[in-house]
């Protein structure tokens, strides 16, 4: 298949993945029948299935849409699969042995924007947050932009941001995920690398091999277009034209004398000798001063002038589950986040102690995934020992099986603070309310998510507040 003109039906295995999700709103909004399996009803299936996409929940062939049901392969069908499914499901194996060319979400983006302009965002932390700021800079200043995210916008309130296909010229925004390689299915006109800390080791082996990787995917950049990376990766010789961009020294895109002002990040960009000034960013985190930065950069090589990037910086509201402000009051703040890494770990807690200095935090984390936790404990261990207070949970294990030896234990006896110890969800929310912590921060990329809700109704009872607007 070399396009999707012929495809009129569309099944997705794991379709409440953030990824996945986005690709089955698109092409219901394209008209297609659209379909999906996964293991559990959750906040975004139900939103899917209110948007008319059927979601199936039981792995039995019996419960497979029509189009694909019978023996054979359907030519108008398209199947979509994560790779977090695992090899002994049923519907998979049965959508196999039909006949079936099971394609990954990265392979039909890369279909899509065959042909279309496209900024790809990668990086091991930092994509979600830059490409949707890519987005949001675009659809504020009036570019005909369709973007694929891994987040959800707040500013939008979805993962999917629709340009009008019929007009010329729409540019695609795409997240560029680096587990199993998969963003080497894309040849962006922009492509922006964020960072290159070690991660998914499970599926690269090493560091070097990732970095490998990503070497690549930077050589996929088209001839005539640019890459845009923070200062100092170890990209080694890149065949294409590039530029960088730094917080912190020398580099094309330059953010400075970085301020925090009435609670929000301020600063000056400089690019080719001259200065914009007074960029405010009212998302909170020195960490987002650098995605912000990327961003601008990849938008401003798009065309769009700098005052114009400056004014859609300013009305930003960010992403759902990044330094997302759930209680804020000054008895008490409640912040969710996503960060399930040790660097974005680091970058979370210090951006807090930074915006609330001399107030005692308290980090729950949900460590995520057994070779991960394997793999970082040590910088677990670290980053979290920057916290006043910590409660860790047991590993969520996503697509894993547990390995031996490997629990949370191993993160808790590497934390050095003496206010630590492990939880279980039923007793997390009590644990929280006996804390005199006044920053509360819950961290991780599991089912954490579940607890956000409970912990917030908590602590808003117990301090008889209204919430974050």
């Amino acid at each position: 298949m070399s396009d999707l003109k012929t495809i009129k039906h569309v099944f997705l295995l794991g379709i409440g993945g953030i990824g996945m999700s986005a690709l089955a709103r698109y092409f219901k909004s394209a008209g297609m029948e659209v379909c999906g399996y996964d293991k559990t009803p959750t906040p975004l299936t139900k939103e899917l299935v209110s948007e008319g996409i059927n979601v199936v929940y039981e792995d039995r062939v019996s419960v497979l849409p029509e189009f694909v049901s019978g023996r054979g392969v359907n030519p108008e069908a398209l199947v979509i699969f994560t790779p977090a499914i695992p090899k002994d499901h049923q519907q998979y194996n049965h959508l196999l042995s039909c006949g079936y060319r099971l394609w990954k979400r990265s392979e039909v983006l890369g279909l899509l924007t065959k042909g279309s302009p496209t900024i790809a965002v990668a990086g091991t932390h930092g994509k979600t947050t830059t490409s949707t700021m890519v987005a949001h800079i675009l659809r504020h200043t009036g570019v005909n932009c369709t973007a694929f995210l891994g987040g959800i916008s707040k500013n939008y309130g979805t993962n999917l941001l629709l340009g009008n296909r019929e007009i010329s010229g729409e540019i695609i925004v795409v997240e560029a995920d680096e587990f199993d390689r998969s963003f080497l299915t894309l040849h962006p006109d922009i492509a922006v690398i964020t960072s290159l800390d070690a991660d998914h080791l499970d599926i690269y082996g090493d560091h070097n091999s990732m970095v490998t990787s990503y070497r690549q995917f930077a050589g996929q950049v088209k001839p005539t277009g640019t890459l845009i990376y923070k200062s100092g990766l170890p990209l080694g010789d890149i065949p294409v034209k590039s530029m960088t961009y730094s917080i912190e020294g020398q580099a094309d895109f330059m953010a400075t004398n970085i301020r925090v002002e009435n609670s929000n990040y301020v600063f000056d960009l400089t690019h080719n000798g001259k200065t914009i000034p007074q960029f405010i960013l009212s998302w909170p985190g020195r960490h987002n001063v650098e995605n912000a930065l990327a961003a601008s950069a990849a938008c401003y090589l798009h065309g769009i002038p700098f005052e114009e990037i400056k004014s859609a910086m300013y009305a930003f509201s960010g992403v759902h589950r990044r330094f997302d402000y759930q209680v804020r009051n000054s008895e008490v703040v409640y912040i969710d986040d996503y960060a399930h890494h040790p660097e974005e770990l680091k970058a979370t807690i210090l951006s807090a102690k930074e915006l609330y200095p001399g107030r005692k935090i308290l980090g729950i984390f949900q460590p995520h995934l057994y070779t991960r936790t394997r793999d970082f404990a040590d910088g677990f261990g670290a980053s979290l020992s920057l916290l006043d207070e910590l409660l860790l949970l047991d590993i969520y294990p996503a697509r894993e099986l547990p390995i031996e030896g490997v629990t949370s234990e191993i993160i808790l006896n590497r934390v050095t603070i003496p206010a630590k110890g492990i939880v279980s969800k039923t007793n997390l929310v009590a644990q929280v309310l006996k804390s005199d912590a006044s920053i509360v921060l819950t961290l991780g990329a599991g089912d954490i998510d579940t607890l956000v809700n409970p912990l917030k109704s908590a602590l808003e009872t117990k301090f008889q507040i209204t919430a974050a607007g």
